[in-house]
């Protein structure tokens, strides 16, 4: 993996010597008492504007900011007209768009496509503030405005739509968010070091057109230079004969072939000749053609196969440039961005950041900020490859870490500067909670692996698991002055810890509040194999030692296991297996989500497709189990609150269907009684009733509600 160039290490910009702005600029107003009379870049979100490095603008807007450009914000604009998008004037550079840090779809609906009251990073809570597709409707209103300034969309929503994707919401795919947005260029993945390189040659002069060599970025263009080696998907990874072969001996007409994955790049009806491999030496002007979008959206046999392309080459080490076919357009997609080194994490988590919402947001109470305005973020990536969840194709599969001196010191600008501090630090973490710099033990190996998870089927040998520069870290933030406890909110990665009973020691005995939440998600082989989590033996194994060093401590704690209902694989039996489960453990599941399948996840491949995009994509074989429709995702989810007297009627038929009617009744063997209390049945599934045995809610984990560490970008 070849080092890029350090962002910290950039020439300043002119506008440097104007110093750091105690909050970006939201009005005319700001930027006239900051001397300023334009903004070099312009940010819109769809979040509310919080001066914390945990809401991805902020992030991007210091962090820009401190490569001497002016930076304003639009945080959460009225999109019905443009007026709101001109507030700031015209940036001299470009408008970076995000719809926040979450996906803007994910934000509005729920897994039952059920419309949603309330939005966490909007003051006061409030729904509705942000439009569906923020990222399309905010780039149409930033043209509207100025109609030839440069427009760069980023962040979660645009990152995992930066080709086209099944979209479930409209249950169809759609194009590339680039082309629906009409932007310049997407950024994809955390986004600092694409943006520092953009702004800095849009500032020396250079056309945003022409800048089409930033890794980490998607643009559109017509046909291919001169000077690159195409190369068919198809011949990376055949996904099956497209078509029988014709019968040379037929009179009758042949039957219609489904469309080849290679269109002329210029169009016309010659026959594009492709190269199947290349040398080592010509990878880099390598480019791989993915099936077009109009073949995805025809054949979901190809859309799983261009996903599973798309996953393959997501390591920065080895991935070679994407190209897809959009009608008479091709979006190309630039290798992933090297990682960000430690001291670049350290430069980007301590910009001058106020750690608070924009004074202009008064008393409101902003639910996200609320949430996480205690915790630090120590780690960026995720190895596992959870087949469900999306931070790894945003983030990326290499750890990025901080340096334990920057940590302390952030925990000391909590404990500082930070209103209502009461000395408990909420969150040391991010994607993983114990992930921290464990990475593999060769360069050579992990720059040259195309595997999509460093611990399944079982933990890779090459993978350092040393546990111990977490537990250091641990202990020194509990001996800063004035913090009295240190929580860990972050999911565990139970299958990594075990590797160090050490951790878990000093995890339950000194970072649980009484409770932790893991993540075993399902414990059949079917569902566990599609999602690429460990079996529940490592479960009874990290649970053995959480209890035994609990009990040392003289505590009574808890574990919380999060499940996944309707995920791709996952059959009725299945389901009934762990709702027999969770009853032998006295679980009553207080919040239960179904499956979501958000754009680009493999499991969303399987969920459109039917087929199993983690191995070779065969028309023949390779079919996966998909619970679709409200009925059966609505059963589902009644197995995982079968305590629930609503969920009775629905459990009770399909006990009978099942041929299982010996589990109604009233005994302890039983999962559902024979009997129905008056005023129960009725349509409400899945609504708490009473209290829970154990505090203990599950929750799809693809797209988190509250992020930790950065999840968006501009």
């Amino acid at each position: 993996m070849q080092p890029a160039r350090d962002i910290t290490r950039y020439r300043k910009h002119w506008a440097e010597r104007f110093g750091a702005a105690p909050f970006l600029p939201m009005s005319r107003a700001e930027m006239l008492d900051l001397g300023w009379d334009s903004c070099d870049i312009i940010l819109v979100s769809g979040d509310a504007y919080v001066d914390l490095p945990s809401f991805g603008m902020a992030i991007i807007g210091r962090v820009l900011e401190g490569q001497g450009f002016r930076v304003g914000i639009i945080a959460q604009p009225d999109w019905h007209s443009a007026d709101a998008f001109a507030a700031l004037g015209r940036p001299n550079l470009f408008f970076g768009i995000t719809a926040g840090n979450m996906d803007s779809m994910v934000n509005r609906y729920t897994a039952d496509r059920r419309l949603r009251s309330d939005d966490a990073y909007t003051p006061d809570g409030a729904g509705g503030r942000r439009p569906d597709r923020s990222v399309i409707v905010y780039a149409q209103r930033v043209r509207e405005a100025f109609k030839d300034v440069p427009i760069i969309v980023g962040g979660i929503e645009a990152s995992l739509r930066r080709i086209a994707h099944f979209d479930y919401w409209s249950e169809k795919v759609r194009r590339s968010v680039l082309l629906d947005s009409k932007a310049d260029l997407l950024v994809y993945g955390s986004g600092e070091r694409q943006v520092c390189e953009i702004a800095h040659r849009l500032a020396a002069g250079e056309p945003i057109r022409e800048i089409t060599d930033v890794r980490g970025t998607a643009f559109a263009r017509k046909g291919l230079p001169a000077d690159w080696i195409e190369i068919d998907s198809t011949s990376v990874d055949e996904p099956g004969p497209l078509a029988p072969r014709p019968d040379p001996y037929s009179m009758e007409a042949p039957p219609q072939a489904a469309p080849q994955a290679a269109v002329p790049a210029s169009g016309t009806e010659q026959v594009v000749r492709f190269t199947r491999r290349v040398k080592n030496a010509d990878r880099s002007r390598s480019v791989i053609r993915l099936p077009s979008c109009e073949q995805v959206a025809a054949d979901p046999v190809l859309y799983a196969h261009a996903s599973r392309i798309l996953h393959l080459e997501a390591n920065p080490g080895n991935a070679r440039a994407l190209v897809q076919r959009h009608g008479d357009t091709d979006v190309w997609l630039n290798p992933p961005p090297i990682p960000l080194t430690t001291s670049e994490m350290d430069w980007v988590y301590e910009r001058p950041y106020s750690r608070r919402p924009h004074p202009s947001y008064g008393e409101a109470n902003i639910p996200a900020y609320k949430m996480i305005r205690f915790s630090v973020a120590i780690q960026r990536g995720c190895f596992g490859g959870c087949s469900f969840c999306s931070i790894t194709e945003h983030e990326g599969r290499v750890i990025q870490n901080r340096s334990e001196q920057s940590v302390l010191r952030e925990v000391e600008a909590i404990r500082d500067q930070v209103p209502g501090f009461t000395g408990v630090i909420s969150d040391l973490g991010g994607p993983t909670a114990n992930m921290y710099r464990l990475a593999c033990r060769s360069r050579e190996i992990e720059s040259a692996c195309r595997r999509p998870s460093c611990v399944y089927p079982a933990i890779c040998p090459n993978l350092d698991t040393d546990h111990a520069p977490l537990v250091r870290l641990y202990r020194k933030v509990r001996e800063l002055p004035g913090i009295r406890k240190v929580l860990i909110a972050s999911g565990v990665r139970y299958d990594l810890a075990v590797e160090s009973p050490e951790y878990v020691k000093e995890l339950t005995q000194h970072h649980v509040g009484g409770y932790l939440k893991i993540a075993p998600e399902a414990i059949s082989d079917g569902p566990l194999s599609m999602m690429m989590k460990p079996g529940i033996g490592a479960y009874y194994r990290f649970k053995e030692l959480f209890e035994r060093y609990s009990r040392e401590a003289g505590k009574e704690q808890y574990l919380i296991p999060y499940f996944i209902a309707a995920h791709p694989g996952t059959s009725e039996e299945d389901m009934l297996e762990l709702a027999l489960w969770l009853k032998r453990n006295g679980f009553r599941a207080d919040q239960v989500q179904a499956f979501l399948p958000s754009p680009m996840a493999s499991a969303t491949a399987m969920y459109h497709s039917g087929k199993n995009p983690l191995k070779r994509v065969s028309r023949s074989g390779g079919d996966v189990r998909v619970p679709k429709g409200l009925k059966v995702r609505r059963l589902h989810k009644a197995f995982l609150r079968y305590h629930d007297p609503d969920n009775w009627p629905v459990l009770r038929e399909a006990l009978r269907r099942m041929g299982r009617a010996d589990l109604i009744g009233s005994g302890r063997e039983h999962l559902v009684p024979a009997y129905q209390p008056a005023g129960t049945g009725g349509a409400g599934q899945g609504r708490q009733r009473g209290v829970p045995q154990r505090p203990f809610r599950t929750q799809h984990t693809g797209l988190p509600r509250v992020p930790r560490g950065r999840r968006g970008a501009p």
